[in-house]
């Protein structure tokens, strides 16, 4: 099955910023565009914001005259729906309305030829249902792409219930043709990107919500130690949040309210206090010229212990140990018991686990990092009976390593690691029942929303079965299923060529007698 040929026309119906977005697409692509709006001169305003932009392109260098003068000439605005007749290819992208959006491609249907492919750029409703009072449904698929479309790189490639595989080949071959990375799914909620991203906040906001930290700790944590570009009350001020909670309950009420996608109450108090984020004034963070910036909680400084012993393999924190010697820290091993660095003072700092610092007799956890090296900042957290000495040797070590240090309450699984253990498990998850391959879900990430890695690419980093041991301390300590490994996650370790979890549980830290 081959791409949409050039010579074919491409129609964009909508004619506001996404719409535009993918008409501009096509047409540098080398198509011939119409753009069609309900308001006729929405379509025609469309129209020349699309050409002004390509104008503007040849004014910097970034494309030739003369091509810019080609696709000037080559987009119009349609007067009625009759006018896309010949188009090739239909992409929706008005209101999310599934009434509205039914009612258009089911007067479409009677307009285009029998070849034409139909596509809608739903972000969140179902591809099927969309299509379910369509004659020839086969023809009928998602092309969900990001905003602003001609920057953006990624293109959900959605399939439908009753989509035909020639119709999905032959979009996604045309997206591909068009310099955009085509990612194929089928119609899950919230298809890729919005399914396995709810972890990245809801995990900040459960944290928030236990009291483990405030936001721009949270925030600044996965931003420097977990390497994610912006954190999640960060982002979703900038989303808005009525669309980021809109978009997290709609995923929530799709999957029959499963506790996985459960939605954020204290994000819920925002949205009904009419705190949205930028667009307001205020959100998660206050804005405006006189608003000042949220600064993280970072501890003051403390003396460094002059020598550790590392027990045991610190597993994805390995690294930690050049790095000790490298700063000058006197470091003793050994193999047996463990993993955890033995502090001078008899305490021990662990990896987060998915438990908590008060289970045990001397114990301060550390954040999983995507790089220890990298890193700038590492959160702490340590329970009710950790000495303070203790503590203030933890906080020095890193300091010694060049790194802010934030101190949390005691949260099981912490900040970074709990949310990369999720993103692991849904990922899992969604692979095992045949939304996307992992490879896809992966890219949809790293380009969608630019995580630093895709979840699987963290899985293969951090080791077979360290999310699903977390998680399974998690769901232990927060019972409920939002933590309980999938089973999905369970298998993965089994068909990576291990013998499985022997379901011992050793602690890596000693417990409390």
């Amino acid at each position: 099955m081959t791409a949409i040929e050039r010579s074919r026309t491409v129609a964009v119906v909508g004619a506001g910023t996404m719409g535009q977005g993918i008409a501009q697409v096509a047409l540098l692509a080398g198509h011939r565009v119409l753009i069609y709006d309900i308001n006729a001169s929405l379509a025609a305003g469309g129209v020349g914001i699309v050409q002004d932009r390509v104008d503007r392109m040849a004014a910097k260098g970034r494309l030739d005259r003369a091509d810019a003068e080609d696709a000037i000439g080559r987009i119009e605005a349609a007067s009625a729906l009759a006018d896309l007749a010949g188009a090739a290819l239909v992409i929706e992208a008005v209101v999310e309305d599934a009434n509205v959006k039914r009612a258009l491609f089911e007067t479409l249907e009677e307009v285009v030829s029998p070849d034409a492919l139909l596509a809608t750029n739903t972000s969140s409703l179902s591809v099927t249902e969309l299509a379910a009072g369509l004659a020839h449904p086969g023809r009928f698929l998602g092309l969900h792409f990001f905003n602003p479309a001609p920057l953006l790189p990624l293109v959900e490639v959605v399939s439908g219930f009753a989509t035909e595989p020639a119709a999905a080949e032959r979009a996604y071959r045309t997206v591909l043709g068009w310099g955009k990375t085509p990612v194929r799914c089928a119609d899950t909620p919230g298809f890729i990107v919005n399914r396995i991203a709810r972890p990245f906040y809801a995990e900040a906001f459960a944290v928030y919500e236990e009291q483990g930290a405030d936001p721009a700790t949270i925030d600044a944590v996965l931003r420097e130690c977990g390497g994610f570009k912006m954190g999640p009350f960060q982002l979703t001020d900038l989303i808005g949040q009525d669309v980021n909670e809109a978009v997290t309950r709609s995923v929530w009420e799709s999957f029959f309210r499963s506790p996985k996608f459960t939605p954020s109450l204290a994000q819920r108090r925002l949205v009904q206090s009419g705190r949205l984020g930028r667009k307001s004034g205020h959100g998660w963070f206050p804005y405006g010229p006189d608003a000042e910036a949220a600064a993280p909680h970072t501890a003051g400084p403390e003396e460094a212990p002059e020598k550790v012993t590392v027990v045991g393999d610190l597993g994805p924190a390995a690294g930690l140990v050049e790095l000790l010697e490298e700063a000058g820290i006197a470091v003793t091993s050994t193999e047996h018991g463990g993993p955890y660095i033995q502090l001078p003072g008899e305490g021990q700092l662990v990896l987060a686990d998915g438990k908590t610092s008060i289970e045990f007799a001397d114990v301060v956890y550390f954040d999983l990092a995507l790089d220890y090296r990298g890193a700038t900042r590492i959160a702490l957290s340590a329970g009710e009976d950790t000495s303070e000495r203790t503590l203030a040797e933890a906080v020095g070590l890193f300091q010694k390593l060049g790194k802010k240090v934030s101190v949390i309450g005691d949260v099981p699984g912490m900040i970074v690691a709990r949310t990369v253990a999720m993103l692991i498990d849904l990922t899992a998850d969604a692979v095992a029942r045949g939304a996307a391959t992992a490879e896809d879900i992966d890219t949809a990430m790293r380009l969608g929303v630019n995580y630093p890695l895709g979840p699987s690419e963290w899985h293969d980093r951090l080791g077979r079965d360290w999310a699903y041991d977390l998680l399974h301390h998690l769901d232990e300590r927060c019972p409920g299923g939002r933590y309980a490994p999938s089973l999905a996650l369970f298998k993965l370790g089994y068909t990576e060529g291990g013998e499985g979890d022997d379901d011992s549980d050793e602690s890596a830290a000693e417990e409390t007698a």
